[in-house]
């Protein structure tokens, strides 16, 4: 397989150019989740399974439910104005009674009745202690009544250990000192600690965890677990739930909260028939007075005006004036009865006004009326309704006052208990189904993010035109041999860590058919043609950082020359770090450095002396392919590359070789690579695919021309088989196979 060959810049494709950078590739992005495929299934797999086991290893949460109903409020008092509220209000009182339920007043009192500050908990095995537990027969119980601690240890966990069969115990703190002993069924008190155990149940443990916690605290808890709301549009009815991990906590406590809200209903509207009942009390000796002062003054000036009897139209003045005054002292009543209840502002008490001044507006026309009679009359008039509306009122009064004690007696409040509380066989939390899901769903977001970050941050080049975008040949794409791989990594081990000579097979040996070594044929053409105008047979090959391959190619390029059968000479220009001698055998005690460094034996500084020249060359297991090692690591390695021997030794063996193949070290870490590009008639870049950013390579080549050295063309190295690329598939297609002979 031969790549085409590459003379002159390539002009980018039309479709390349008018590309948009920042345009989405959904292709590309969807090739990249191929290209990791296996990494997202597994972190999704992981995921799953955490959250399966969170799902079966989670405590359940049971929950209690019950039912009530808020009927009208209503407190039987009609003196308190119902009439005019019904007018005015229609909104639902339940919203106001949920407050209520929840209420500190409510919730404080189950908390003090139930003893909720005392906390027990088993002490269990981590992580699957509790899920054991469970499916074992019986409970781990602990029943205790009085238990104070001192106020530093409020709220601080106390660890109690049963011994003797559960008969005696004793309690830790956190630091693991003793602060009290005692037995069961005694009360135990020392240094401020007080507990009283009544009965215990040990199955599956010998120790328990116990606190006395905040009342406050409790009662928020207690508050948060509680949820009540109304089934419906102003029904009245209230469906109230609780959630504990303890189902029977669950409904005791569910049922305590709404025994004490029904409680506090009753006492709620039997205080209000108490406080109406005590004002009539106070106001009934004042009536009853002002009717025997109003019945005397009547009698007194009928025997001394000799008059008894009114006319029949005075008679009916009277009873007008009496039934306004009657009215208007059931609006005073009503008036007082509201005051306490509403502002002025409020819709009832403004009608009650209005009501109260057309009385007065009637009461001013009766008393027209009335001064136009004679005097005897109007005094009369004026003494008989004292007495009436004296008399009305008292009797009024005495009605209430027995309708009110009747109420007192009968009192059950506007609430009731429909369903009591009862707890759900099956627990409501975990959702074992849906944390699985989500679990899975957070699994595959978070790889698929992980899979998109990588890619942003990863900037490597994909694919040879994007740099040909840069004006930039790329002479050859060579793909990823599994084979090389395993060399790299058996020869990584052994680098920098022996001084031993391995005689380590490399690729173009190892597996000649190899697709890279297709690459580096289809290269070889290339540079024939690309040699054609170069000023001599050197090439240097070189990279912008470590690690893109160019040791690899430079190796595996002269061996495919030189099974050519041309001559090849390989340098090891890398004289701080070049390790090709353990590639090919070659014993690395003289080389390239040393004889730079050699004192030159001719005192006129003629040419370097063959024999000279041939201790450092060397052969190899390759046919025609001859070796110079890097020689010994030097501190001046650039120094030495620009002495006239390098160049002298370059110009002998472009005599003798076809070609001479340099590796040097990466440009953008030293400059041993600028130096050697001088000499050179051909400079070849090598970048590594999906790791050599664009931007990186355009600065090598930058580098190099700053030195004068022009690149004639970039190596794609490590090409993978990538979806996510943008020309991915079409490599797959080119390099999905393998071509080999019948006997191979």
């Amino acid at each position: 397989m031969e790549n085409k060959t590459v003379n002159t810049p390539v002009k980018p494709p039309v479709a390349t150019q008018d590309r948009n950078d920042d345009e989405i590739d959904l292709g590309r992005l969807f090739g990249m989740l191929l290209d990791r495929r296996w990494l997202i299934i597994g972190v999704t797999f992981v995921f799953m399974v955490c959250g399966v086991i969170y799902a079966v290893l989670s405590t359940p949460i049971y929950q209690a439910d019950a039912l009530l109903q808020v009927e009208k409020k209503s407190s039987g008092l009609p003196a308190l104005g119902d009439e005019f509220g019904e007018m005015f209000t229609s909104d639902s009182e339940a919203a106001t009674e949920i407050e209520i339920m929840k209420s500190r007043m409510v919730i404080g009192a189950v908390v003090d009745q139930l003893q909720l500050t005392h906390k027990v908990t088993p002490q269990y095995m981590p992580f699957i202690g509790g899920w054991l537990a469970r499916r074992t027969p019986g409970q781990d119980e602990l029943s205790i009544t009085t238990f104070n601690v001192p106020r530093g240890y409020e709220g601080a966990p106390l660890y109690l250990e049963f011994a003797d069969n559960g008969t005696q115990y004793e309690i830790h703190d956190e630091e693991g000192d003793l602060v009290l002993a005692g037995n069961v069924g005694q009360l135990a008190v020392m240094d401020g600690f007080e507990l009283m155990v009544n009965d215990v149940v040990l199955t599956d443990t010998q120790e328990f965890v116990i606190s006395k916690a905040n009342r406050l605290r409790t009662v928020r808890d207690v508050q948060q677990a509680l949820s009540v709301s109304e089934r419906g549009k102003q029904t009245g009815i209230l469906s109230a739930s609780f959630q504990h991990p303890d189902r029977d906590y669950a409904e005791n406590v569910l049922n305590a909260i709404a025994q004490e809200y029904m409680l506090q209903n009753i006492r709620r509207n039997a205080a209000e028939a108490e406080n109406s009942l005590q004002f009539i009390e106070r106001q009934l000796p004042e009536v009853k007075g002002n009717l025997t002062a109003s019945e005397d003054k009547l009698n007194q000036y009928r025997n001394e005006s000799q008059s008894v009897d009114l006319s029949i139209e005075t008679q009916s003045l009277l009873e007008r004036v009496v039934e306004i005054e009657k009215r208007l002292n059931e609006l005073e009543l009503k008036e007082k009865e509201l005051s306490r209840l509403y502002t002025k502002e409020h819709p009832t008490y403004q009608s009650l006004l209005e009501q109260k001044q057309q009385l007065l507006r009637e009461q001013e026309q009766i008393n027209d009326q009335v001064g136009d009679l004679p005097e005897t009359q109007q005094e009369v008039l004026r003494l008989a309704r004292d007495v009436e509306v004296s008399q009305e009122i008292y009797v009024q009064l005495l009605n209430r006052m027995q309708e009110l004690n009747v109420l007192k007696a009968g009192t059950v409040g506007n609430v009731r208990i429909l369903d009591e509380a009862v707890t759900n066989p099956q627990p409501v939390a975990p959702k074992k189904s849906l944390i699985v899901v989500l679990a899975t769903m957070l699994g595959g977001m978070v790889s698929i993010g992980y899979v998109f970050l990588m890619a942003a941050l990863n900037r490597g080049v994909e694919s040879p035109e994007q740099i040909e975008e840069l004006g930039i040949n790329v002479y050859a794409s060579i793909p990823e041999s599994p084979t090389q791989v395993d060399l790299n990594e058996k020869l990584g081990k052994l680098v920098g860590r022996t001084k031993e000579v391995h005689d380590l097979p490399f690729l173009a040996l190892e597996d000649p058919a190899d697709l890279a070594i297709e690459a580096m044929r289809g290269l070889r053409t290339s540079l024939h043609f690309a040699m054609l105008e170069a000023k001599n047979k050197v090439i240097m090959v070189s990279g912008p950082a470590p690690g893109v391959g160019k040791s690899f190619v430079t190796l595996n390029l002269a061996a495919v020359l030189a099974q050519a059968g041309q001559r090849v000479l390989v340098i090891d220009g890398d004289i701080r770090r070049g390790y090709l001698h353990m590639s090919v055998g070659v014993q690395n005690n003289y080389g390239l450095s040393d004889f730079l460094a050699s004192v030159d034996k001719s005192p006129d500084g003629g040419p370097i002396d063959k024999n000279n020249l041939s201790t450092i060359i060397h052969k190899t297991k390759v046919p025609n392919m001859h070796f110079i090692a890097r020689g010994t690591a030097a501190p001046n390695p650039s120094e030495l590359l620009m002495h006239p021997r390098m160049e002298k030794m370059l110009g002998k063996v472009n005599e003798y070789y076809d070609y001479v193949l340099i590796d040097t070290p990466p440009v953008l870490a030293v400059t041993d690579a600028a130096i050697v590009g001088r000499y050179a008639g051909t400079s070849l870049l090598v970048a590594r695919f999906g790791e050599t950013p664009a931007k990186e390579v355009e600065a090598t080549v930058k580098r190099f021309g700053q030195n004068g050295v022009d690149i004639r063309g970039v190596i794609l190295n490590g090409v993978q088989r990538r979806a996510g690329g943008y020309y991915g598939y079409g490599y797959g297609y080119s390099y999905g196979y393998s071509y080999k002979s019948d006997n191979a």
